[in-house]
């Protein structure tokens, strides 16, 4: 079984690794602003689906998640010596 401090084989390092994760975080936690707005009824219209939450600052915190992310894997994983 190889060791996790030992990661020669992995084309990402550790730091890469715990950048993506935080990635994920900030992707679920753009998911779950665009949560709710339920109508008590299919027959009534919720106004509060069309909030500021719901439609800009969701999809913004989403596509900070996904640049993130993308960032994360470029970097360039710092040289161990």
């Amino acid at each position: 079984m190889k060791d996790l401090d030992n990661m020669e084989g992995f084309a990402l390092g550790k730091e890469n690794l715990k950048l993506m994760v935080i990635g994920l975080v900030i992707i679920v936690f753009g998911f779950l602003l665009m949560t709710g707005g339920k109508a008590s009824s299919p027959s009534t219209f919720n106004p509060e689906i069309f909030s500021f939450r719901r439609i800009t600052l969701a999809p913004m915190v989403v596509l900070f998640g996904f640049l993130f992310e993308i960032y994360a894997i470029m970097k360039k994983p710092k040289s161990e010596k």
